[in-house]
């Protein structure tokens, strides 16, 4: 579990359906390992501390090791999160891209660009 994907949930970064993510996350555990609603509930009130989100990681974690229905459920979540966020939460991710009939210029094909592109 990626603290990363976490705070992207928590903050509100991954917009309505990020939002929704996170809710039924928060409904699993309060369902599902309630001891672990104190550090969820620590993120929550600071969206950006990249400790509260390895705590609740390591919680998460920690509970699904104990509980194998809980494990499924968790990575049926955190499968779901990742395509939300558009690939996996360390960074990677399945890209495909197709170029196909006649002919192309000027042809970009590109991922997690942080800066101009320039085609002069």
């Amino acid at each position: 579990m990626a603290a990363e994907l976490l705070i992207a949930l928590a903050s509100g970064t991954a917009g309505a359906a990020g939002q929704s993510l996170w809710e039924r996350l928060r409904a699993l555990v309060r369902r599902e390992a309630p001891a672990s609603e104190g550090e969820l509930t620590a993120l929550d009130e600071d969206t950006g501390n990249a400790r509260r989100a390895h705590e609740l990681a390591e919680a998460l974690l920690l509970r699904a090791r104990q509980d194998p229905a809980f494990a499924e459920a968790l990575a049926l979540w955190r499968e779901e999160a990742e395509r939300v966020q558009g690939g996996d939460a360390r960074g990677g991710g399945d890209t495909r891209q197709e170029i196909s009939g006649g002919t192309q210029k000027n042809v970009v094909i590109a991922r997690d660009v942080h800066g101009p592109i320039n085609l002069s």
